[in-house]
């Protein structure tokens, strides 16, 4: 097929930096000054305070005048059974949302793509981006109402004879995950497919006539343009996902969670804040942000090295 022949044509050609390229390029260089200020003060210069997991910090001593415990902190993490339990838990959760909230986007925006009517297009958009912006304690109240045991889901169930008994979803430990997992793709769903719509829409369309002549199908040009077209988009933002496995936070798991499912809602942000700052063990909580830390930027570096290696021109460096 003239699509599939094609589609090296698609791929992101490098560039040679040369002080030519950098002046033609200074508007927006000088228009990245302000992210990497605000990187360097919010991001690179607090890891200074990474020093306090090797200490036994007190407020009134300091950094500089606390006493240094070396590894102690670390030694009690990996033999504590709650942050082992969290660890499971942020790993489970990032999985779930790697499988749905990472997929469904694209599908989503290859299903939009296909979809004649502008006008029908738009609106389908318009719809998709609005639960970004409601906020989790909103989406949280909803989910309670929803999924109690006399919510709209178990009277739709008990109706349809799928169960004969209510189902307590967030009473149910095991069920926390795919619950979060779904939620979380309803609310992102929409926003999170704007690059790969971006990303379609920079794709030659002489490829998909070129692939028309020669009878292709929508499924075939989907197969064979579409996807390859998107490929490196695609990649990228599964490298970052992939390193941000350990940093799924904590807003969503206080909202939906409860006494009951805290065995598995529980997440390493989470951990850190019950343990740590909560119980003004600074230094403890550091160790816990460190370890988190230290593991995710493996997990970036382990990824973008497969993803090169796969193939050399796809990846984050």
């Amino acid at each position: 097929m003239a699509g599939k022949r094609h589609v090296k044509d698609i791929n992101i050609h490098k560039q040679k930096i040369t002080p030519a390229l950098l002046f033609k390029q200074k508007s927006l260089i000088l228009m990245s000054f302000p992210f990497l200020i605000w990187l360097i003060i919010f991001a690179y210069i607090p890891l200074w305070g990474w020093i306090m997991s090797f200490q036994n910090y007190k407020p009134a001593r300091g950094i500089m005048g606390s006493d240094w415990v070396g590894l102690e902190h670390f030694k009690r993490l990996v033999t504590d059974r709650q942050f082992l339990e969290a660890v499971r838990n942020t790993i489970g959760q990032s999985a779930y949302l790697l499988l749905i909230g990472f997929t469904m986007p694209i599908f989503f925006a290859l299903m939009l793509n296909e979809v004649k009517s502008l006008r029908f297009k738009r609106f389908t958009q318009t719809i998709s981006y609005l639960p970004h912006f409601v906020s989790w304690v909103i989406v949280a109240s909803i989910l309670g109402l929803v999924l109690n045991t006399h919510g709209t889901i178990n009277t739709l169930l008990m109706s349809l004879g799928w169960t004969s008994r209510p189902i307590s979803f967030l009473g149910e430990p095991t069920m926390f995950w795919p619950v979060l997992a779904i939620a979380d793709t309803w609310k992102q769903v929409g926003w999170n497919a704007i690059i790969y719509i971006a990303a379609i829409a920079s794709i030659d369309q002489t490829l998909y006539e070129a692939a028309a002549v020669d009878g292709a199908g929508r499924w075939r040009k989907m197969l064979h343009i579409t996807l390859p077209g998107i490929a490196t988009v695609t990649i990228i933002l599964l490298i970052l996902n992939i390193g941000n496995i350990l940093n799924i936070g904590f807003e969503r798991q206080i909202l939906l969670g409860n006494p009951v499912n805290q065995s598995h809602s529980r997440t390493i942000d989470q951990y850190a804040l019950q343990y740590g700052t909560s119980k003004a063990r600074y230094s403890y909580g550091t160790a816990v942000g460190m370890f988190r830390s230290i593991i995710s930027l493996i997990l970036v570096f382990a990824a973008n090295w497969f993803a090169r290696k796969m193939d050399a021109d796809v990846g984050v460096f």
